[in-house]
């Protein structure tokens, strides 16, 4: 145990090494890239807890944005397939996966020959998902992840400098993380408006995506501002400030 941070746990690095440190997790939309749930301890159990929390996640911004006039942008039910690495390949994970009603595409990994005796459910569960990912459905799924999956792992954790953190506490890691990965969307967002997603990549733009990147901002600290109102005067002098650079730009 660290004596300074007892919540970290003992953690294999890509080196082989060990070191008391915390394990990283992300849910991502396999169509969007974008991270919908983050965990810090990735392993066969906590998928049934990050599942159900990208649901409600899911839920959240199908209330949001589903409406009559632009029809069903969101699957309003949540994740009806599950797609993750060989650590994540355990019976039991399968099984209750199953029994929620959601499809798995889990890499195998090699076990030899398996002894399913009595446990007939679980040999039933094993067998249908090795079956899936031996499918050309299930191979797209598995090849996406590892592009989109990977990409937010390599954004947040190795260009955005998460490996290492000056921080103590699963609770305080965690915040960390949340805002990492909700930077990361952000820059899904801008890249879906102006094309550019990074701030190097926004040297050389015209000024009328300037413009839109200005009125997603003004639309952010609205939305802020409806949430939260303990500093009314700042946010509308924020606001205002930005009212003068559109007016600017648009000069």
């Amino acid at each position: 145990m660290n004596p300074h941070d007892p919540e970290a746990r003992i953690t294999k690095l890509k080196d082989g090494r060990t070191h008391l440190a915390y394990k990283a997790e992300h849910a991502a939309d396999l169509e969007t890239g974008a991270v919908v749930a983050a965990g810090d301890a990735g392993d066969t159990a906590t998928i049934l807890e990050t599942l159900p929390q990208a649901g409600e996640h899911i839920a959240e911004v199908a209330y949001a944005t589903n409406h009559e006039e632009v029809g069903e942008r969101v699957h309003p039910e949540g994740p009806l397939e599950a797609v993750g690495d060989k650590g994540y390949h355990s019976n039991d994970t399968l099984r209750a996966l199953a029994d929620a009603e959601v499809q798995t595409y889990i890499s195998e990994p090699d076990r030899g020959q398996r002894n399913w005796k009595e446990k007939p459910e679980a040999r039933q569960a094993v067998y249908g998902n090795r079956r899936r990912i031996s499918g050309e459905h299930g191979k797209e799924l598995l090849r996406r992840r590892g592009e989109l999956l990977e990409r937010s792992f390599a954004h947040a954790y190795e260009t955005g400098g998460l490996r290492r953190v000056h921080l103590r506490g699963r609770e305080n890691i965690l915040k960390r993380v949340l805002i990492h990965v909700g930077g990361f969307n952000l820059s899904l967002v801008m890249r879906q408006l102006l094309g550019k997603g990074t701030p190097r990549g926004l040297q050389g733009t015209s000024a009328d995506a300037l413009l839109a990147f200005l009125r997603l901002w003004i639309a952010v600290l609205a939305r802020t501002e409806q949430e939260s109102v303990p500093l009314p005067a700042l946010l509308c002098s924020r606001a205002a400030h930005i009212e003068i650079l559109i007016s600017l730009a648009a000069m």
